[in-house]
């Protein structure tokens, strides 16, 4: 196995591994977050802020590299333009997301665990890759 999938393999395992222990697996945790007229949970605000914290300071250290480890350069996004697309796709992820209680790492993470939930959001998921590419490409 290469260093580069080695070093993937083990950053999606300290990723899953931090959806579990902050109990981001639970899609109710959730659905308890974004119900703020009802039970509300802020367990969601803290770990989105601990991450975004995280990723400030490790974009930083990283960017300052000449180029990745197991790359000849670094692939920034190009794109800037807000279009229908993109704001339909978002549209579809935050339905998604305020109905099943989950995005796709967690449900992932969620298999792990074998999550109920999990278990048919992960086929729904590959369903949509596959008619995305089936008919929208």
């Amino acid at each position: 196995m290469s260093r580069a999938v080695t070093a993937a393999a083990l950053a999606g395992a300290l990723f899953g591994a931090g959806l579990a222990l902050s109990g981001m697996t639970d899609a109710r945790r959730v659905l308890g977050f974004l119900d703020i007229t009802g039970d509300f949970d802020a367990t969601l605000m803290w770990v989105l802020g601990s991450a975004l914290l995280v990723s400030a300071v490790g974009q930083r250290w990283v960017l300052r590299r000449r180029q990745p480890l197991y790359a000849d350069r670094f692939q920034l996004p190009a794109a800037r333009a807000v279009d229908a697309r993109l704001l339909l796709g978002a549209a579809l992820f935050g339905i998604g997301w305020g109905w099943a209680g989950y995005c796709p790492g967690p449900a992932i993470a969620g298999l792990a665990v074998a999550s109920r939930e999990a278990l048919w959001f992960v086929p729904a998921i590959l369903a949509g890759f596959w008619l995305h590419d089936r008919f929208l490409r």
